[in-house]
């Protein structure tokens, strides 16, 4: 077999990103790996002391890489260097199909184990329940208050659990159904659509959210298109927007002692799916609604709640002379 020699990195680069556009990956994943890429890649011309314009497929060899993510494990969490290499594993797979290199590379080149994934809801039976009272009251000090944003933008992880990036892209259009059976239409992960159920009393925050935005921007268009949640000049609401209004929110709760480290907005989201789990709800049911691709992260929920070794060992024979003995039987 004859391979393509001389082939530059960056191009190389490039037709992976051409061949991957059948996938339709979000550009928030594209953007990942790009800079995935970019960054191992500037550390390998470094390393071979050339200009990234000039290095080769050639150049990417189980030593060169093993230098290079060496460097970039030393300034990147592990989470930062197990992405990264998840990124070059599937650029060079593709490189060996397209016949650029004989082999891939990465197999020599060490990675952290992966971690446990372990939900993180927030702590305390009633914190969301608190959380939400105190969004509602609306008496936080701000300069400007928006409870009826505050509140919704909460109960979309709550009771939704929706993650970030499917909050900000939902639009007016996303609500569906018929008054009393409406749903949210939700672009997820590996844009994997998927539809979740709302209560009335859910409809009815949208709706107070809704008129709450047209007496703001009375100059602004309601279409079906429009963003559902918005900023406070009445555009639609970035990502450092939203995950700091919902940092304010634990805040001005006093609950900011309840959410585990990192988690934030997630937190909420986690909260959902550890309270669908603590309730009965099967692992098949939690991947639908969460919009999970695989059973095995839904069903970390029902093992972090403890619902089926709780179920196994209430079955304990003893426990019956338990009973017996404190008169409950």
């Amino acid at each position: 077999m004859r391979y393509k020699i001389g082939m530059r990195v960056l191009a190389a680069q490039d037709s992976f990103f051409l061949a991957r556009r059948p996938r339709k990956d979000s550009p928030h994943t594209t953007a990942a790996y790009r800079r995935d890429l970019a960054g191992v890649t500037v550390l390998l011309a470094e390393s071979l002391s050339t200009s990234v314009d000039e290095l080769v497929v050639e150049d990417l060899t189980s030593g060169n890489l093993r230098a290079a993510f060496g460097v970039f494990a030393d300034s990147h969490a592990k989470s930062s260097v197990l992405r990264a290499w998840s990124t070059w594993n599937q650029f060079l797979t593709f490189c060996v199909a397209d016949d650029l290199l004989p082999g891939n590379p990465m197999g020599a080149v060490a990675r952290p184990k992966t971690p446990p994934l372990t939900p993180k809801p927030l702590r305390g039976e009633d914190t969301p329940e608190q959380l939400l009272t105190a969004a509602a009251d609306g008496t936080h000090g701000g300069r400007d208050p928006w409870p009826e944003r505050d509140v919704l933008v909460i109960a979309l992880g709550l009771v939704a659990g929706l993650r970030s990036a499917e909050m900000r892209t939902l639009t007016l259009a996303s609500i569906v159904g018929r008054a009393g059976e409406r749903r949210l239409h939700v672009v997820g992960k590996g844009n994997r659509d998927r539809s979740v159920p709302i209560e009335p009393s859910m409809e009815r925050i949208v709706e107070a959210y809704l008129v709450s935005c047209r007496s703001r921007f009375p100059m602004a268009g309601f279409d079906r298109g429009s963003p559902l949640l918005r900023d406070r000049r009445g555009e639609a609401i970035g990502r450092g927007g939203l995950e700091y209004l919902v940092k304010s929110c634990f805040r001005w709760a006093g609950l900011h002692d309840r959410v585990p480290t990192g988690a934030n907005l997630h937190a909420l989201r986690h909260t959902f799916a550890t309270r669908l789990a603590e309730d009965g709800a099967s692992a098949s049911e939690i991947m639908a609604l969460l919009g999970h691709a695989s059973l095995a992260t839904s069903q970390n929920y029902i093992e972090a709640t403890a619902r089926e070794r709780r179920s196994a060992a209430a079955s304990n024979r003893t426990y019956r002379a338990l009973g017996r003995l404190d008169g409950s039987e």
